[in-house]
């Protein structure tokens, strides 16, 4: 598909913006700077965004189109949910690998749902629903089969493994986020066992309890 040349602009302030933000860091980094990175006028550059946050939200959704084709050979490489799941966080660990300084200094941000930034917020709505979209995927023809009553709600439940898994590999300064990948290889496997024994009929009254929790994050 062709690119038009507001495409062409407005990635090009993205690229620049992004690469300002690794070698400088957020806070340090005005739209100005990012201006002349990507040699616009400061007003063109807020013509197609209108703040640092917005260049942001930008890469949110770059790195959430560039994943789908990630995602889905990921997906493509096994049946068994443990092993899905694992490529779908490490696919994300390749795509963030360049801007763990970038997702560190949005950390605050992250916790406040209010937060234009946050993952838990309206602004991002979209990119997070698109992600536990891929986590229903991922439990569509895999070795773990759901009871009726919680199984809509297990892909949000999922996501939001995923994102304490994320949260933990960017603070993480071992060598190589070294402990992440521990935590994963431990936790993992429990994650998948927990959920093929929700079919089990006394755990009934559990699972409602379970149902509610999840659905308060909604």
């Amino acid at each position: 598909m062709k690119t038009t040349k507001a495409e062409e602009t407005r990635n090009r302030i993205l690229d620049a913006a992004l690469r300002l933000f690794r070698e400088r860091g957020f806070a340090e980094t005005t739209m100005r700077d990012v201006a002349a990175a990507a040699g616009v006028a400061t007003g063109a550059a807020y013509y197609y965004y209108r703040s640092k946050e917005e260049l942001v939200l930008a890469f949110y959704v770059r790195t959430d189109q560039e994943a789908r084709e990630l995602f889905a050979a990921a997906l493509a490489k096994s049946k068994k949910l443990d092993k899905r799941m694992r490529g779908l966080i490490e696919a994300k660990f390749a795509q963030f690998a360049a801007h763990r300084a970038l997702l560190t200094a949005l950390l605050k941000a992250g916790v406040d749902p209010r937060d234009p930034l946050s993952p838990f917020g309206e602004e991002t709505r979209a990119v997070r629903e698109e992600n536990i979209a891929w986590y229903a995927r991922a439990l569509e023809g895999s070795d773990v089969t759901l009871p009726a009553d919680i199984a809509p709600d297990i892909p949000r439940l999922l996501w939001l493994y995923h994102m304490g898994i994320i949260y933990l590999w960017i603070t993480d300064d071992s060598p190589g986020q070294a402990r992440t990948q521990r935590v994963l290889d431990a936790t993992i496997d429990l994650v998948v066992q927990l959920l093929k024994a929700a079919s089990l009929p006394f755990l009934g009254p559990l699972r409602k309890k379970a149902v509610k929790v999840i659905r308060a994050f909604e």
